[in-house]
């Protein structure tokens, strides 16, 4: 039996993650953190009757967990993924401060130094499709973004390819849920119900840098435009991908690179031809769900992409990483 424990469990993905974990036949909850609610249990906090009591980090026991997950803000988690590293155990980290290994790259697009660059280089990206082998291994998986992880898969196949041009216009729509549970002006139900908001547009979004990781290590003069924007659903992310692949393959070309890419992963859905991805192939699942369209000139395609941003784009991947890390099946604790 695998022993955990979830530090910042009251925001969207600590719950999720605890509703997870609830239903997984290999792992027990150690222990669960909230520094504002220290001291109640999750039933007064959400609807539901998890009666788990939660403790300040500070009181956690952190060597009776065998693998810490951290859901706090970036710049939060490095302190604390440290003190757990310290401690021997082995840690998964929701937030963005272990995604990125350049600290020079962290800075730039988070606006705060690193102050745990001595972990940067034990930290392995958890994209479980790309990165398998490595997280196998792995003490510290820094758990993707969920707007990358849309991108990344929708695209990767084509970029380790070497089909995939260097311009690439991604247009992402997230649920109101991507923005956390805090309270905040652009999340009220007023600004953003029957609305669609876009935020951080064109080459603005620090979860670019994850894109240019990812598909720049095998096309490095990438070009990523990318407009996430907020819709009134309460989860759920669609991309939708204008890229330019080589003019000399085709359909059955780029279907086959995607078939050698996931034809066995469990939690990819590649769609037939004439579909394409929707918020209900993939929410409430850990799936990315991807559609391949070809546009009538060469070389010109629209790859469209779902996922539930609080499961496969959080909680639910970090979950997939926790069973690679142990040896377990990537589906044990899923149902869906």
């Amino acid at each position: 039996m695998i022993h955990i424990g979830i530090v910042g469990a009251t925001g969207y993905t600590g719950f999720e993650l605890l509703r997870l974990i609830a239903r997984h036949p290999h792992v027990r909850l150690a222990w669960a953190t909230s520094e504002s609610a220290a001291g109640k249990r999750i039933s007064e906090l959400y609807p539901t009757p998890d009666e788990t009591r939660l403790i300040h980090f500070a009181d956690a026991p952190l060597r009776e967990a065998d693998v810490i997950f951290f859901c706090l803000p970036h710049a939060a988690s490095m302190d604390a993924v440290a003190r757990a590293r310290d401690a021997g155990v082995r840690a998964i980290d929701l937030s963005a401060d272990f995604r990125l290994p350049d600290p020079d790259i962290y800075e730039r697009w988070y606006h705060t130094p690193h102050t745990q660059t001595n972990l940067l280089s034990e930290a392995v990206y958890g994209l479980c499709e790309v990165n398998r082998e490595a997280i196998a291994d792995a003490v510290l998986v820094a758990n993707p973004g969920c707007y990358p992880t849309a991108v990344n898969l929708g695209l990767w196949p084509l970029a380790r390819a070497g089909a995939l041009g260097p311009r690439i216009i991604a247009d992402s729509k997230s649920g109101v849920s991507g923005a956390g549970r805090k309270l905040r002006l652009s999340s009220h139900f007023v600004e953003i119900n029957e609305n669609m908001v876009p935020y951080s547009i064109g080459y603005a979004h620090r979860h670019i840098a994850e894109m240019e990781l990812i598909l720049g290590a095998y096309t490095p003069d990438i070009q990523i435009t990318f407009t996430p924007q907020l819709i009134p659903v309460n989860r759920g992310i669609l991309s939708t991908l204008y890229v330019d692949v080589d003019p000399g393959l085709g359909e059955e070309d780029v279907r086959a690179i995607y078939q050698d890419a996931y034809g066995d992963e469990p939690f990819i859905h590649l769609l037939p031809p004439g579909q394409h991805a929707t918020l209900r192939h993939a929410v409430g699942t850990n799936r990315a769900a991807i559609g391949l369209t070809p546009l009538p000139r060469p070389g010109q395609w629209i790859v469209t992409v779902s996922e539930d941003n609080l499961l496969k784009g959080a909680s639910g991947q970090a979950v997939q990483n926790m069973n690679i890390m142990f040896g377990l099946e990537e589906t044990a604790g899923f149902d869906f």
